[in-house]
């Protein structure tokens, strides 16, 4: 964490932790019998998520490789370029 005078100020790579953190929390949720809305009218029934349970897994795999890039590269990537030439 970096300090910013009294206040330590979470790095990007601990924001990204914390969000996949509550991302996993709303996944169990909506995977718990709590998750799922039950609305009927007469004989027929409706059973909704309260979320996109897709949406959700996109973002969890999303964050994920993107902390495991953050992990694995400590150094900034460096630029290169190749030049074609014809002799």
């Amino acid at each position: 964490m970096r300090k910013t005078g009294n206040k330590k100020e979470p790095t990007p790579l601990e924001r990204k932790k914390r969000r996949l953190g509550l991302y996993y929390g709303k996944e169990e949720q909506m995977l718990s019998p709590d998750g799922v809305r039950s609305y009927g009218i007469g004989t027929r029934n409706v059973e909704r998520y309260n979320a996109d349970l897709a949406k959700i897994q996109s973002q969890i795999k999303e964050l994920e490789a993107e902390i495991e890039e953050m992990e694995s590269s400590k150094k900034p990537r460096k630029a290169a370029a190749v030049v074609l030439r014809d002799w």
